[in-house]
């Protein structure tokens, strides 16, 4: 297994390595090249993923804790 991070960059729409933009414009690290590129796809089935976890969690009247 590498050690090598890849991200993709926000702000051009590329994969870049760690030399790449800056954190704040950037998804990762990920594992590979191909994995980087997939990151917004990545990221669209994680929200629509919480999304419906959340949707379930408010079906069944749960309620946040009192702090």
């Amino acid at each position: 297994m590498s050690d090598e991070q890849w991200f993709y960059c926000l702000k051009h729409g590329t994969v870049e390595g760690p030399e790449g933009c800056r954190a704040a414009d950037r998804l990762g690290p990920y594992p590979d090249k191909e994995t980087a590129a997939r990151a917004l796809e990545i990221a669209k089935e994680r929200t629509e993923s919480a999304d419906r976890a959340d949707k379930e969690w408010a079906e069944r009247g749960a309620k946040p804790a009192d702090d």
